[in-house]
């Protein structure tokens, strides 16, 4: 659909629909504590079974249905994307639809090493890499499967060599893994890859999360800053989630997700189709919408693009930054979890 005829929509702060994040799956190899912690998510934990999960050729629908509604940017997420058998079909039907600018993946790098390339030739641009120590007993703890270092730069460096644009994220959690964020900027630094930090956040209810375990951008900044020197960047786009650095004297960059110091949500312009097909206006949501009863109850592209506008031109969302001024009314409030969402 050409440009000039997509429906832009806006929600009730105006903010524009511009990126989808489509959770393939629930399902993740990992038991990181800040997502799915071991002791909830144990061995009987029932996850989704095949037929409650939207069908590629049902997504690849939706994804032409938001790219009439303004969406350029699709980012594939789980749980543990790789996990969902036949995922570069799924990118292969979505790649070079019209309007997509940008296909992007986010994943714990476990399984990338043997599927880099076979997800490059598919038509993904870019991975995210979530990485949270290069300490190998500090890094399996965190992951909850004593799953090593190794194995997340082997996915990294193969995803560079495929071709990939890569980024990596540090979750950073006071009294987990702060005394690594140095050695991961080196690290990083020298490898040449966009490194990006962000603070411990309240996604789900089963994290435990506390604002005390948040340690804020700022002070990481700071910390960097003494051992490379670091200068702002410009965004690069409007809603762009990370405050870009760069290393002083180089096109090295470094970044900073503050949702919780720094809301970010008045440029907001992401919504999210969960692994059991609701669509999700925040990150923090306790309530979806299901696409996937109207779906398959026969519902035309027309009606489900009706349903989608609505459902925006709606959308209030702020909760970061309520969560500034009002932490603990917010911290017991249901949310939706992140395993079924993405990040």
């Amino acid at each position: 659909m050409p440009n000039s005829f997509r429906n832009n929509i806006r929600d009730t702060l105006n903010r524009p629909l511009r990126d989808l994040r489509i959770s393939v799956t629930d399902r993740c190899n990992f038991r990181c504590q800040y997502c799915m912690p071991a002791e909830l998510f144990g061995p009987d934990f029932e996850f989704l079974p095949k037929q409650k999960l939207l069908s590629f050729e049902e997504l690849t629908r939706l994804t032409r249905i938001f790219t009439s509604l303004g969406v350029e940017k699709i980012r594939i997420t789980g749980g543990e994307p790789l996990m969902r058998k036949d995922l570069p079909l799924f990118i292969k039907m979505i790649s070079g639809m019209e309007g997509i600018q940008d296909i992007a993946m986010t994943t714990n790098g476990s399984l990338l090493a043997s599927q880099a390339k076979i997800l490059k030739e598919a038509g993904l641009h870019r991975v995210t890499v979530s990485l949270d120590s290069l300490d190998n007993e500090r890094f399996g703890k965190m992951n909850g499967r004593g799953i090593s270092v190794s194995r997340v730069l082997e996915g990294i460096e193969a995803a560079a060599d495929a071709g990939l644009k890569v980024k990596v994220n540090m979750v950073v959690q006071k009294g987990a893994n702060e005394q690594d964020i140095v050695p991961m900027a080196k690290y990083f630094y020298e490898k040449g890859h966009t490194l990006r930090f962000i603070e411990f956040m309240d996604v789900g209810n089963s994290n435990g999360w506390k604002l005390d375990q948040v340690v804020p951008s700022r002070q990481i900044i700071d910390m960097i800053d003494r051992e490379l020197p670091l200068e702002p960047v410009d965004p690069n786009y409007f809603g762009e989630v990370a405050s870009r650095y760069r290393y002083k004297g180089t096109n090295k960059e470094i970044g900073f997700i503050s949702s919780v110091t720094q809301a970010f949500c008045s440029t907001c312009t992401r919504m999210r189709i969960s692994a059991e097909g609701k669509i999700y206006t925040c990150l923090f949501a306790s309530e979806g919408t299901s696409l996937r009863e109207p779906i398959r109850e026969g519902m035309d592209d027309d009606q489900l693009r009706q349903l989608i506008t609505n459902v925006w031109e709606k959308r209030t969302d702020r909760y970061s930054e309520e969560r500034l001024s009002h932490t603990h009314e917010l911290k017991n409030r249901s949310k939706i979890e992140m395993s079924h969402i993405g990040g």
